[in-house]
């Protein structure tokens, strides 16, 4: 396995470093997961709304690697929050994935306007999870207060919170309320992929090619990439970058060689804007992304 193991707040061990495969295709899916996993990766990120579900599930069972050494994740889409969607949306999920048990499943946004829909699907994932068919159950892109708010309705605390985090939008207050609540940070769009796909600005705001980060790439005898990934590592996080090139799989694998030091870390983290690449969650709605995921 490339990498540490964090254990979460239930006692379930989750590799740092996993595959993303938003926005890979059905072919480069199958494909890119068989690379992972056969380059050492042991975790696969995927979500409803990916519509490649299948493919990650055909490309486990076309590798070598064991299901049992594979930590495998979902998301559950908006258009299916509350009780009887989220049971109807996790069964077809499995179907799709060719799953018995799966190890994460993360509601994909906190919906803070409709978060009464949220609460139910979050209690409908506690179910699951104490019934044995989920390992551990998350959220993503949650502020603070939507974590609080979550856990006080019901008493569970997310196991992951997965959010948008990169040099240019690190978000450390978001860092520390996770950590305070025992949740881990994994990071969405790590090197900051967002900021070349989402924004028209792409050049400005592209971390990996900030100055510092291409001095210590150049000092470390790495890419900007593995620089910024390691920075995540040694921050504590669980990183999922996207690839379907093997090449870049590799890369992005090989990056437990070196160490960032702290005046490395510390020029890293100077370099926040705290500028969000991505859509504001508190704004996102399924209305706003009208995404019907097909049984």
């Amino acid at each position: 396995m490339k990498g540490p193991v964090l254990e979460l707040n239930n006692g379930v061990g989750m590799p740092a470093l996993g595959l993303g495969v938003y926005r890979s295709g059905p072919e480069g899916t199958v494909a890119a997961v068989k690379a992972a996993l056969a380059d050492g990766y042991r975790m696969i990120d995927t979500a409803a709304a990916y519509m490649n579900e299948a493919e990650v599930g055909q490309g486990i069972r076309e590798s070598d690697v064991p299901r049992a050494d594979i930590f495998v994740q979902t998301k559950l889409w908006m258009s299916d929050y509350g009780r009887d969607r989220t049971l109807h949306a996790f069964d077809r999920s499995m179907r799709k994935l060719g799953l018995e048990v799966l190890d994460l499943y993360l509601l994909h946004w906190p919906v803070p306007k409709r978060f009464d829909l949220t609460v139910e699907s979050w209690q409908a994932v506690i179910g699951l999870m104490q019934e044995g068919r989920v390992r551990a159950i998350g959220i993503c892109n949650s502020a603070p207060d939507d974590l609080r708010r979550l856990i006080d309705a019901t008493g569970v605390a997310p196991a992951v919170n997965q959010v948008e985090l990169h040099p240019h939008f690190a978000q450390p207050a978001l860092q520390k309320a996770n950590r305070d609540l025992g949740i881990v940070t994994q990071a969405w769009s790590p090197i900051g992929g967002v900021n070349r796909y989402w924004r028209a600005d792409a050049a400005r705001n592209d971390p990996l090619s900030d100055q510092v980060i291409t001095a210590l790439a150049t000092k470390h005898g790495k890419t900007p990439a593995q620089i910024v990934l390691r920075w995540q590592i040694q921050l504590g996080h669980s990183v999922i970058p996207k690839s379907v090139n093997p090449g870049r799989i590799h890369e992005n694998g090989d990056i437990f060689d070196f160490a960032l030091s702290a005046e490395d870390m510390a020029a890293i983290n100077s370099l926040d804007r705290g500028e969000r690449g991505g859509p504001d969650p508190a704004e996102v709605t399924p209305e706003a992304f009208a995404i019907s995921i097909e049984d």
